[in-house]
């Protein structure tokens, strides 16, 4: 009994130690995030290292696919549709794959994030774009598998692959003058319908200045007047006023359009009020 007690103890022992055994990866991961003009760019990849081997033209062979790092994919993401050589590439993450050349690398985006190292069937459909992209000789060796956003610009920047004494890197464009152009029109055009409610009902919740919640509830009932759950607010908000006829007026507006709209839980809730103003 003894025995089995001390070899019971022995075994959760050694489980218990495993659990808490921690070591360094031989390629680490790493996660890389830039803002380019206005648009969010990250990559996630394994980090690895020469550790006294040849790379390319070694450990990895000239014109064969390589994963562009180690372990799972290297992914690159997107925040919005970016330019690579004259293809658009949809804003959304996607699998960088490389074949290097002496003088020169083919580099590819590939939809499918999913594999561990590359595909073990290559599907061109899932090839959203590629390019083929020169390499530069680095005189100061580079240890271990490096990936930069480097050339920022507001209207793109480049994404660059060190290793060993080489680097390649893929030029891609940005937005940024679109997204400008559509950000300042907004502003230039004053706030929405949605956002003026958003205001005059978070003014109204918090008890805050009511004339001023008023001003914006008004505006947004003036550019949607079938918004009945807009003009429930307004009369909830003339009521808080003290001013039981406007309030009464805009509550049969709502019930009104939200009848229109087929709105039940509208329509109760404004004949509700309506009760308790004296108005049914």
């Amino acid at each position: 009994m003894k025995k089995l007690l001390v070899f019971l103890f022995a075994a959760a022992l050694s489980v218990s130690v495993e659990a808490q055994l921690q070591t360094p990866q031989p390629s680490p991961s790493s996660k890389l995030v830039q803002t380019v003009g206005l648009t969010e760019v990250s990559v996630e990849y394994s980090r690895p290292s020469m550790r006294g081997r040849k790379i390319f033209g070694g450990l990895e062979s000239y014109d064969e696919l390589w994963r562009t790092g180690a372990n799972k994919n290297t992914v690159v993401s997107f925040g919005d549709d970016v330019i690579v050589d004259g293809q658009t590439l949809k804003a959304g993450d996607y699998a960088i794959f490389t074949k290097p050349g002496k003088t020169s690398w083919e580099v590819i985006f590939y939809s499918d994030t999913n594999n561990w190292g590359t595909p073990r069937e290559w599907d061109d459909s899932k090839v959203a774009a590629k390019t083929t992209v020169d390499v530069f000789p680095i005189e100061v060796p580079i240890e271990t598998f490096t990936i930069t956003i480097d050339d920022l610009h507001n209207n793109g920047a480049t994404l660059g692959m060190m290793w060993e004494n080489t680097y390649a890197g893929v030029k891609f464009e940005v937005p940024t003058g679109e997204k400008a152009d559509k950000s300042i029109a907004k502003l230039m055009a004053g706030p929405t319908a949605n956002e003026l409610y958003a205001a005059a009902s978070y003014y109204f919740e918090e008890g805050k200045d009511l004339n001023k919640a008023k001003e914006w509830i008004d505006k947004a009932v003036a550019m949607n007047d079938k918004a009945y759950w807009v003009m429930r607010r307004q009369s909830l908000i003339y009521a808080k006023l003290g001013d039981k006829k406007g309030a009464i007026e805009a509550a049969k507006k709502s019930m009104a359009a939200a009848e229109t709209a087929g709105n039940q839980d509208y329509v109760k809730l404004n004949q509700d009020s309506l009760k308790e103003w004296g108005a049914l």
